[in-house]
């Protein structure tokens, strides 16, 4: 939580590999980690949803949620998007599969990104200002949704600068 400038969006980007710090150490799990790049942070299990989303908008939803994973040379296309139904059913990101970026609302192409950190089985996973796009309702679906990966063990870091929605979902508050 915190005002324009503040550096909660730098920060981030430092756990997720895209920034190097100058100074400081990272603990995960007790042991000092480095990342000096994202794959370093996503092979630690940390994903973050940016507030620009990072789609590809003429692929689906599958595609994109594979998107950088090296796997596998063939793309298995069944497989995958009867795996994105399944976790998009479990958590309640309702999502078509087969649909085309281009064609979703804001609000359905951010679950594509928490789509990808879960078929990454992301641990921790850092939302940048993620209602800002969001109809209330939607929001409040995307909470329920938090609450649920929470309660799984998930740790989520939550970046907003409006209180009463940080209130809402924290277990605790960072300024």
């Amino acid at each position: 939580l915190g005002e324009n400038g503040a550096g909660k969006s730098t920060l981030s980007n430092i756990l997720t590999g895209l920034y190097r710090p100058d100074e400081g150490e990272i603990f995960l799990d007790g042991r000092q980690v480095q990342f000096h790049a994202p794959r370093d942070a996503l092979e630690a299990g940390i994903s973050m949803v940016h507030q620009h989303f990072r789609l590809v908008e003429p692929f689906t939803v599958a595609e994109n949620v594979v998107l950088g994973e090296q796997r596998s040379f063939l793309l298995r296309t069944r497989g995958i998007e009867r795996r994105v139904a399944d976790l998009s059913k479990r958590y309640g990101l309702h999502v078509e599969p087969r649909a085309r970026i281009w064609q979703l609302s804001l609000g359905e192409q951010q679950r594509v990104e928490i789509l990808k950190a879960l078929y990454r089985e992301a641990r921790i996973l850092i939302l940048d200002e993620p209602t800002a796009v969001l109809t209330p309702q939607e929001a409040d679906s995307l909470f329920e949704t938090l609450r649920v990966m929470a309660d799984e063990g998930r740790t989520i870091i939550f970046i907003s600068h409006k209180l009463h929605e940080v209130k809402a979902v924290s277990d605790r508050v960072t300024v």
